[in-house]
């Protein structure tokens, strides 16, 4: 857990609340197409279970709060120039919401997402 102290007590922040806000800030970003999460993470899902956690990994080490964000992109976008938004949107939510200083946001690209395309019907069909 993640702590700051005042004059009037301590508030302490869970590592599965980092999570939260790094992958909700992380799917709002254009180009990503989903979030990547462990197996146990698809059983839930698939139990009716939504986690707003998946596909973020916290590490909360001695020289600060490390993220691994794991992301399925849309075909089309560049994957640095996401990966970059990614890192900025979630960056400015955790500060804005938690106060606390991130020291590293590794993305990992773990897929890549094709927009199937139904029914098309071509100029020179008669």
């Amino acid at each position: 857990m993640n702590s700051q102290t005042d004059e009037l007590g301590k508030v302490e922040i869970s590592p599965e609340v980092i999570e939260v806000i790094a992958a909700i800030a992380a799917s709002d970003v254009e180009g990503v197409s989903s979030m990547r999460g462990n197996f146990a993470t698809g059983v839930a899902e698939k139990l009716g279970r939504k986690s707003h956690r998946k596909g973020v990994k916290v590490d909360l080490t001695d020289q600060g709060i490390i993220l691994d964000v794991f992301v399925v992109i849309e075909y089309g976008f560049s994957i640095p120039s996401v990966g970059q938004e990614i890192q900025t949107s979630i960056r400015q939510e955790l500060q804005n919401m938690t106060a606390l200083d991130v020291k590293e946001i590794n993305i990992h690209v773990v897929g890549i997402h094709f927009e199937q395309k139904d029914n098309l019907i071509s100029d020179t069909e008669y």
